[in-house]
Protein backbone atom coordinates (compact mmCIF):
# COMPACT_ATOMS: atom_id res chain seq x y z
CA UNK A 1 0.00 0.00 0.00
CA UNK A 2 1.43 3.36 -1.08
CA UNK A 3 -0.18 6.68 -0.12
CA UNK A 4 1.40 9.72 -1.74
CA UNK A 5 0.83 13.20 -0.25
CA UNK A 6 2.24 14.88 -3.36
CA UNK A 7 -0.53 13.33 -5.44
CA UNK A 8 -3.03 15.11 -3.21
CA UNK A 9 -1.31 18.48 -3.29
CA UNK A 10 -0.04 18.79 -6.87
CA UNK A 11 -3.37 19.81 -8.35
CA UNK A 12 -5.07 23.04 -9.28
CA UNK A 13 -6.20 25.29 -6.46
CA UNK A 14 -9.85 24.66 -7.28
CA UNK A 15 -9.87 21.10 -5.96
CA UNK A 16 -6.74 21.04 -3.80
CA UNK A 17 -8.89 21.15 -0.64
CA UNK A 18 -10.86 18.08 -1.71
CA UNK A 19 -7.63 16.32 -2.69
CA UNK A 20 -6.15 17.08 0.73
CA UNK A 21 -9.24 15.62 2.43
CA UNK A 22 -8.99 12.53 0.22
CA UNK A 23 -5.39 12.13 1.35
CA UNK A 24 -6.34 12.50 5.03
CA UNK A 25 -9.21 10.03 4.69
CA UNK A 26 -6.96 7.51 2.92
CA UNK A 27 -4.25 7.84 5.57
CA UNK A 28 -6.74 7.27 8.39
CA UNK A 29 -8.47 4.36 6.66
CA UNK A 30 -5.58 2.44 5.08
CA UNK A 31 -2.61 3.25 7.31
CA UNK A 32 -4.22 3.75 10.71
CA UNK A 33 -7.10 1.29 10.38
CA UNK A 34 -9.79 3.75 11.45
CA UNK A 35 -13.44 3.00 10.69
CA UNK A 36 -15.57 5.04 8.31
CA UNK A 37 -17.51 6.42 11.30
CA UNK A 38 -14.34 7.64 13.04
CA UNK A 39 -13.05 9.26 9.83
CA UNK A 40 -16.41 10.95 9.21
CA UNK A 41 -16.39 12.39 12.75
CA UNK A 42 -12.76 13.53 12.41
CA UNK A 43 -13.37 15.31 9.09
CA UNK A 44 -16.85 16.55 10.01
CA UNK A 45 -18.52 14.86 7.03
CA UNK A 46 -20.95 11.99 6.40
CA UNK A 47 -19.96 8.33 5.87
CA UNK A 48 -21.01 8.60 2.22
CA UNK A 49 -18.64 11.54 1.77
CA UNK A 50 -15.81 9.48 3.29
CA UNK A 51 -16.60 6.71 0.81
CA UNK A 52 -16.40 9.20 -2.06
CA UNK A 53 -13.11 10.60 -0.74
CA UNK A 54 -11.58 7.10 -0.57
CA UNK A 55 -12.79 6.38 -4.10
CA UNK A 56 -11.20 9.64 -5.27
CA UNK A 57 -7.94 8.72 -3.53
CA UNK A 58 -7.81 5.44 -5.47
CA UNK A 59 -8.81 6.97 -8.81
CA UNK A 60 -6.36 9.87 -8.68
CA UNK A 61 -3.35 7.85 -7.56
CA UNK A 62 -3.14 9.07 -3.96
CA UNK A 63 -3.59 5.41 -2.99
CA UNK A 64 -1.79 2.69 -4.89
CA UNK A 65 -2.40 -0.88 -3.78
CA UNK A 66 0.35 -3.41 -4.48
CA UNK A 67 -0.29 -7.15 -4.28
CA UNK A 68 2.88 -9.26 -4.19
CA UNK A 69 2.48 -12.70 -5.82
CA UNK A 70 3.80 -15.85 -4.10
CA UNK A 71 7.23 -17.15 -5.08
CA UNK A 72 8.76 -20.44 -6.24
CA UNK A 73 5.78 -22.54 -7.37
CA UNK A 74 3.55 -19.71 -8.58
CA UNK A 75 2.47 -19.27 -12.19
CA UNK A 76 4.42 -16.00 -12.23
CA UNK A 77 7.58 -17.93 -11.36
CA UNK A 78 6.85 -20.55 -14.01
CA UNK A 79 6.42 -17.87 -16.69
CA UNK A 80 9.67 -16.29 -15.54
CA UNK A 81 11.54 -19.59 -15.72
CA UNK A 82 10.13 -20.57 -19.12
CA UNK A 83 10.05 -17.27 -20.97
CA UNK A 84 12.25 -14.87 -19.01
CA UNK A 85 9.37 -12.45 -18.36
CA UNK A 86 8.19 -10.59 -15.27
CA UNK A 87 4.61 -11.85 -15.18
CA UNK A 88 1.71 -10.41 -13.21
CA UNK A 89 -1.22 -12.82 -13.33
CA UNK A 90 -4.60 -11.34 -12.48
CA UNK A 91 -7.04 -13.60 -10.63
CA UNK A 92 -10.60 -13.18 -11.93
CA UNK A 93 -13.59 -14.95 -10.45
CA UNK A 94 -14.74 -18.05 -12.29
CA UNK A 95 -17.70 -17.52 -14.60
CA UNK A 96 -16.80 -13.90 -15.43
CA UNK A 97 -17.58 -12.69 -18.93
CA UNK A 98 -14.64 -12.10 -21.25
CA UNK A 99 -15.17 -8.35 -21.26
CA UNK A 100 -15.17 -8.29 -17.44
CA UNK A 101 -12.01 -10.40 -17.45
CA UNK A 102 -10.38 -8.00 -19.93
CA UNK A 103 -11.30 -4.97 -17.82
CA UNK A 104 -9.79 -6.55 -14.72
CA UNK A 105 -6.56 -7.19 -16.60
CA UNK A 106 -6.60 -3.67 -18.05
CA UNK A 107 -6.90 -2.12 -14.59
CA UNK A 108 -3.80 -3.94 -13.34
CA UNK A 109 -1.94 -3.24 -16.59
CA UNK A 110 -2.70 0.49 -16.40
CA UNK A 111 -1.12 0.67 -12.94
CA UNK A 112 1.89 -1.33 -14.12
CA UNK A 113 2.27 0.89 -17.18
CA UNK A 114 2.39 4.03 -15.00
CA UNK A 115 4.88 2.38 -12.66
CA UNK A 116 7.22 1.52 -15.55
CA UNK A 117 6.91 5.01 -17.08
CA UNK A 118 7.72 6.70 -13.78
CA UNK A 119 10.80 4.47 -13.43
CA UNK A 120 12.21 5.84 -16.71
CA UNK A 121 14.92 8.44 -16.30
CA UNK A 122 14.25 11.47 -18.54
CA UNK A 123 16.83 11.66 -21.32
CA UNK A 124 18.64 14.75 -22.56
CA UNK A 125 17.22 16.54 -25.56
CA UNK A 126 18.62 15.64 -28.97
CA UNK A 127 18.72 18.45 -31.48
CA UNK A 128 18.97 18.41 -35.24
CA UNK A 129 16.53 18.64 -38.12
CA UNK A 130 13.64 17.84 -35.71
CA UNK A 131 13.66 21.42 -34.48
CA UNK A 132 14.57 23.16 -31.25
CA UNK A 133 12.40 20.98 -29.04
CA UNK A 134 14.27 17.75 -29.77
CA UNK A 135 11.89 14.81 -30.12
CA UNK A 136 13.87 12.16 -28.25
CA UNK A 137 14.23 14.00 -24.96
CA UNK A 138 12.38 13.24 -21.75
CA UNK A 139 10.51 9.97 -21.28
CA UNK A 140 9.68 8.30 -24.60
CA UNK A 141 7.06 5.51 -24.60
CA UNK A 142 5.66 3.59 -27.55
CA UNK A 143 2.05 2.41 -27.49
CA UNK A 144 0.12 0.15 -29.86
CA UNK A 145 -3.63 0.33 -30.42
CA UNK A 146 -6.42 -2.24 -30.32
CA UNK A 147 -9.24 -3.59 -28.16
CA UNK A 148 -6.97 -4.38 -25.20
CA UNK A 149 -5.08 -1.08 -25.28
CA UNK A 150 -8.40 0.77 -25.48
CA UNK A 151 -9.39 -0.83 -22.17
CA UNK A 152 -5.99 0.04 -20.66
CA UNK A 153 -6.45 3.65 -21.74
CA UNK A 154 -9.88 3.72 -20.07
CA UNK A 155 -8.42 2.32 -16.84
CA UNK A 156 -5.69 4.96 -16.46
CA UNK A 157 -6.14 7.40 -13.59
CA UNK A 158 -5.37 11.08 -14.06
CA UNK A 159 -1.67 11.14 -13.18
CA UNK A 160 0.40 13.64 -15.18
CA UNK A 161 4.00 12.51 -15.69
CA UNK A 162 6.60 15.17 -16.52
CA UNK A 163 8.45 15.16 -19.85
CA UNK A 164 6.41 12.29 -21.27
CA UNK A 165 5.95 11.67 -25.00
CA UNK A 166 3.75 8.80 -26.21
CA UNK A 167 4.32 7.68 -29.79
CA UNK A 168 2.07 5.38 -31.80
CA UNK A 169 3.98 2.20 -32.66
CA UNK A 170 1.98 1.00 -35.66
CA UNK A 171 -0.19 2.60 -38.29
CA UNK A 172 -3.98 2.41 -38.35
CA UNK A 173 -6.77 3.25 -40.74
CA UNK A 174 -10.18 4.21 -39.34
CA UNK A 175 -11.61 0.92 -38.02
CA UNK A 176 -14.96 -0.64 -38.87
CA UNK A 177 -15.03 -2.10 -35.35
CA UNK A 178 -13.86 -0.56 -32.07
CA UNK A 179 -12.03 2.66 -31.21
CA UNK A 180 -9.42 4.14 -33.53
CA UNK A 181 -5.75 4.52 -32.71
CA UNK A 182 -6.12 8.29 -32.38
CA UNK A 183 -8.83 7.90 -29.77
CA UNK A 184 -6.77 5.42 -27.72
CA UNK A 185 -3.64 7.60 -27.77
CA UNK A 186 -5.63 10.73 -27.00
CA UNK A 187 -7.08 9.16 -23.84
CA UNK A 188 -3.63 8.03 -22.73
CA UNK A 189 -2.22 11.48 -23.40
CA UNK A 190 -4.98 13.20 -21.43
CA UNK A 191 -4.62 10.89 -18.42
CA UNK A 192 -0.83 11.09 -18.23
CA UNK A 193 -0.39 14.69 -19.39
CA UNK A 194 1.70 13.45 -22.31
CA UNK A 195 2.56 14.83 -25.70
CA UNK A 196 1.17 12.37 -28.28
CA UNK A 197 2.73 11.62 -31.67
CA UNK A 198 0.55 9.79 -34.20
CA UNK A 199 1.82 7.51 -36.97
CA UNK A 200 0.06 8.74 -40.16
CA UNK A 201 0.02 5.49 -42.17
CA UNK A 202 -2.46 2.59 -42.51
CA UNK A 203 -2.17 -0.60 -40.47
CA UNK A 204 -1.25 -2.48 -43.66
CA UNK A 205 -0.38 -1.08 -47.06
CA UNK A 206 -2.03 -2.62 -50.11
CA UNK A 207 1.30 -2.89 -51.89
CA UNK A 208 4.84 -3.45 -50.64
CA UNK A 209 6.09 -0.76 -53.03
CA UNK A 210 3.80 1.83 -51.46
CA UNK A 211 5.15 1.04 -48.01
CA UNK A 212 8.73 1.36 -49.21
CA UNK A 213 7.95 4.72 -50.82
CA UNK A 214 6.23 6.03 -47.68
CA UNK A 215 9.18 4.96 -45.52
CA UNK A 216 11.26 7.55 -47.41
CA UNK A 217 8.86 10.40 -46.55
CA UNK A 218 10.18 12.83 -43.96
CA UNK A 219 7.02 12.76 -41.79
CA UNK A 220 7.15 8.96 -41.60
CA UNK A 221 10.91 8.88 -40.99
CA UNK A 222 10.42 11.27 -38.08
CA UNK A 223 8.02 8.85 -36.36
CA UNK A 224 10.29 5.88 -37.09
CA UNK A 225 13.21 7.79 -35.53
CA UNK A 226 11.09 8.39 -32.44
CA UNK A 227 10.18 4.70 -32.24
CA UNK A 228 13.89 3.83 -32.42
CA UNK A 229 14.41 5.86 -29.22
CA UNK A 230 11.53 4.30 -27.25
CA UNK A 231 12.60 2.72 -23.96
CA UNK A 232 9.20 1.29 -22.98
CA UNK A 233 6.69 -0.30 -25.36
CA UNK A 234 3.15 -1.18 -24.28
CA UNK A 235 0.99 -3.40 -26.48
CA UNK A 236 -1.59 -6.17 -26.58
CA UNK A 237 -1.67 -9.31 -28.69
CA UNK A 238 -4.11 -9.79 -31.52
CA UNK A 239 -5.65 -13.21 -32.05
CA UNK A 240 -6.88 -14.60 -35.35
CA UNK A 241 -9.47 -16.68 -33.51
CA UNK A 242 -11.55 -16.09 -30.39
CA UNK A 243 -14.89 -14.76 -29.23
CA UNK A 244 -13.48 -11.33 -28.29
CA UNK A 245 -12.55 -9.88 -31.71
CA UNK A 246 -9.09 -8.45 -32.34
CA UNK A 247 -9.31 -5.23 -34.32
CA UNK A 248 -6.54 -6.19 -36.73
CA UNK A 249 -8.72 -8.98 -38.14
CA UNK A 250 -12.25 -7.69 -37.51
CA UNK A 251 -11.78 -3.93 -37.93
CA UNK A 252 -11.60 -3.79 -41.71
CA UNK A 253 -7.80 -3.58 -41.91
CA UNK A 254 -7.45 -6.82 -43.92
CA UNK A 255 -9.34 -8.16 -46.93
CA UNK A 256 -10.98 -11.58 -46.96
CA UNK A 257 -8.19 -12.75 -49.27
CA UNK A 258 -5.61 -11.54 -46.75
CA UNK A 259 -7.31 -13.43 -43.92
CA UNK A 260 -7.48 -16.61 -46.01
CA UNK A 261 -3.75 -16.28 -46.71
CA UNK A 262 -3.03 -15.92 -42.98
CA UNK A 263 -4.77 -19.21 -42.27
CA UNK A 264 -2.76 -20.93 -45.00
CA UNK A 265 0.42 -19.49 -43.48
CA UNK A 266 -0.48 -20.82 -40.01
CA UNK A 267 -0.72 -17.36 -38.44
CA UNK A 268 -2.26 -17.36 -34.95
CA UNK A 269 -1.99 -13.68 -34.06
CA UNK A 270 0.09 -10.53 -34.12
CA UNK A 271 2.00 -8.00 -32.04
CA UNK A 272 1.83 -4.40 -33.28
CA UNK A 273 0.27 -5.73 -36.54
CA UNK A 274 3.31 -7.93 -37.26
CA UNK A 275 1.95 -11.44 -37.77
CA UNK A 276 3.20 -14.51 -35.91
CA UNK A 277 2.92 -18.26 -36.27
CA UNK A 278 2.47 -20.49 -33.22
CA UNK A 279 6.22 -21.07 -32.97
CA UNK A 280 6.91 -17.30 -32.92
CA UNK A 281 8.26 -17.15 -36.49
CA UNK A 282 7.38 -14.10 -38.61
CA UNK A 283 10.12 -13.28 -41.15
CA UNK A 284 8.76 -15.22 -44.14
CA UNK A 285 5.08 -14.30 -43.76
CA UNK A 286 4.38 -12.34 -46.94
CA UNK A 287 1.87 -9.90 -45.43
CA UNK A 288 4.46 -8.66 -42.93
CA UNK A 289 6.20 -6.86 -45.81
CA UNK A 290 3.09 -4.63 -45.93
CA UNK A 291 2.75 -4.19 -42.14
CA UNK A 292 3.72 -0.94 -40.39
CA UNK A 293 4.55 -1.96 -36.83
CA UNK A 294 7.99 -2.80 -35.43
CA UNK A 295 9.11 -6.36 -36.06
CA UNK A 296 10.02 -8.66 -33.15
CA UNK A 297 13.68 -7.96 -33.91
CA UNK A 298 13.06 -4.21 -33.65
CA UNK A 299 10.94 -4.57 -30.51
CA UNK A 300 13.73 -6.59 -28.89
CA UNK A 301 15.93 -3.45 -28.95
CA UNK A 302 13.50 -1.68 -26.59
CA UNK A 303 14.62 -2.28 -22.98
CA UNK A 304 11.16 -2.83 -21.44
CA UNK A 305 8.21 -4.29 -23.32
CA UNK A 306 4.92 -4.59 -21.45
CA UNK A 307 2.46 -7.00 -23.05
CA UNK A 308 -1.18 -6.95 -21.91
CA UNK A 309 -3.04 -10.14 -22.81
CA UNK A 310 -6.78 -10.50 -22.46
CA UNK A 311 -8.89 -13.66 -22.41
CA UNK A 312 -9.08 -16.26 -25.18
CA UNK A 313 -5.68 -15.31 -26.61
CA UNK A 314 -3.50 -18.13 -25.31
CA UNK A 315 -2.18 -19.23 -28.72
CA UNK A 316 -1.33 -15.68 -29.79
CA UNK A 317 0.28 -14.91 -26.43
CA UNK A 318 2.42 -18.05 -26.57
CA UNK A 319 3.55 -17.04 -30.07
CA UNK A 320 4.54 -13.59 -28.75
CA UNK A 321 6.45 -15.15 -25.87
CA UNK A 322 8.26 -17.49 -28.25
CA UNK A 323 9.11 -14.52 -30.49
CA UNK A 324 10.83 -12.93 -27.43
CA UNK A 325 8.96 -9.64 -27.72
CA UNK A 326 7.88 -9.51 -24.05
CA UNK A 327 9.82 -8.53 -20.92
CA UNK A 328 6.80 -7.73 -18.71
CA UNK A 329 3.40 -9.42 -18.89
CA UNK A 330 -0.03 -8.79 -17.41
CA UNK A 331 -2.53 -11.57 -18.13
CA UNK A 332 -5.62 -13.12 -16.53
CA UNK A 333 -5.27 -16.42 -14.69
CA UNK A 334 -7.37 -18.48 -17.13
CA UNK A 335 -5.33 -17.38 -20.14
CA UNK A 336 -2.09 -17.99 -18.21
CA UNK A 337 -3.17 -21.56 -17.43
CA UNK A 338 -4.16 -22.08 -21.07
CA UNK A 339 -0.68 -21.00 -22.20
CA UNK A 340 0.93 -23.49 -19.82
CA UNK A 341 -1.43 -26.20 -21.10
CA UNK A 342 -0.39 -25.44 -24.69
CA UNK A 343 3.29 -25.75 -23.78
CA UNK A 344 2.64 -29.06 -22.07
CA UNK A 345 5.19 -31.39 -20.43
CA UNK A 346 8.14 -29.78 -22.21
CA UNK A 347 7.51 -26.46 -20.50
CA UNK A 348 10.78 -26.44 -18.58
CA UNK A 349 12.71 -26.50 -21.89
CA UNK A 350 10.76 -23.67 -23.54
CA UNK A 351 13.57 -21.12 -23.19
CA UNK A 352 16.21 -23.30 -24.89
Amino acid sequence: MVIEPTAALDRGSEDSGVAQRAYEAASLYYLQGETMEVIAHHLGVSRSTVSRLLDRARRTGIVRIEVTPPGAGSMEARFGAMFGVRAQIVPVREGSTEIHRLRQVAGVAAARMVELIEALEPQGQERGDRGDRGDKGGRLVGVAWGTTMSQVADALSARPIPELTVVQLNGATDPVLGPGAGEVLSRIGESLGARVVAFPVPAFFDHVETREAMWSERSVRRVLELVSGVRLAVFGVGSLEGSLPSQVYEGGHLSSADRAMLRREGVVGDVCTVLLRADGSWRDIALNARATGPTPAQLARIPRRLCVAGPAKASALLAALRARVVTDLVVDDATARAVLDLVGPGARHERL
